[in-house]
């Protein structure tokens, strides 16, 4: 399939996500001024659910839990970017939204011998279990992104605990273990209370980015593309998010110019550990 042909298909099949969507806004991680589908009635002092149920389909046995490689020494509590000198970046994607988009991303990712990382929202992955093992298996990464996508930052330390622990919860039970990486949701980097408590849970290292790709606002996905490759260099962290419709479209011809670049799109832990 040449390249403008894929640009075509992956257009056609965000057209197809965003009217199964019917409309309804996605969540960015942006800021206070971002668009978020349902967290506006969302409990934030919900406690801990561990014992309880995904709250809507049934997600198959969880596979056996990856074995990843040891991270360098030295590495800070949040982490923008990786080294400078080699030729790899990471594309993060927030992971929440429809199913159909998210899988219209990964599979392009993979026809391009890509690999990627996704921070799951936890109420994603309650509407959405099979996505766990969706990402897995096509040798991404999988990490944690809260469970409601609230304000983290804002909230009291035993309700970002919860939000925390509960998103890890879900990704044990449809996996076997909890991922490598938390980014907080609503914010660029996490507060020392949010880091403490994301160590608690067993997130040594926050997972922040370089590049802001901004797609959550819908802009476009000529705006899209420019915007990250406007802005990558060697090692960067590229925030992306599941979804939005001018991502999916924008897709191929980020990666495209990724690779005229001599640039490779890798997962955070292979960024960090080559």
């Amino acid at each position: 399939m040449t390249f403008l042909h894929r640009r075509t298909v992956l257009r056609a099949a965000a057209g197809g996500a965003l009217a199964g969507a019917a409309g309804a806004a996605v969540a960015g991680c942006g800021g206070d001024a971002e668009r978020s589908a349902g967290s506006s009635h969302a409990p934030a002092h919900a406690s801990a659910q561990a014992s309880h149920p995904p709250a809507h389909g049934v997600a198959a046995p969880p596979g056996p839990p990856l074995l990843l490689p040891k991270l360098p020494p030295g590495l800070p509590a949040q982490i923008e970017h990786g080294p400078r000198d080699g030729h790899a970046v990471a594309l993060t994607f927030h992971g929440r939204g429809d199913a159909r988009t998210a899988n219209a991303l990964l599979s392009e990712v993979e026809r391009a011998g890509a690999r990627v990382t996704v921070l799951a929202v936890g109420d994603w992955l309650d509407a959405q279990p099979k996505m766990a093992r969706r990402v897995l298996d096509g040798g991404h990464e999988l990490g944690n992104h809260t469970m409601r996508h609230l304000s983290v930052c804002s909230m009291s330390a035993k309700a970002a605990y919860a939000e925390i622990a509960e998103c890890a919860d879900r990704l044990r039970r449809l996996t076997g273990g909890i991922g490598r990486w938390f980014r907080p949701s609503r914010a660029r980097r996490a507060t020392d209370q949010v880091a403490r408590l994301a160590r608690q849970v067993g997130y040594p290292h926050v997972l922040s980015y370089d590049v802001d790709s901004l797609d959550f606002t819908d802009p476009g996905a000529e705006v899209v593309r420019r915007t990250v490759l406007d802005a990558v260099r060697p090692g960067s962290v590229v925030s992306l998010h599941f979804g939005h419709a001018g991502t999916v479209a924008a897709l191929p011809a980020i990666l495209d110019g990724l690779h005229r670049r001599g640039l490779r799109a890798v997962t955070t832990t292979e960024l960090l550990t080559r």
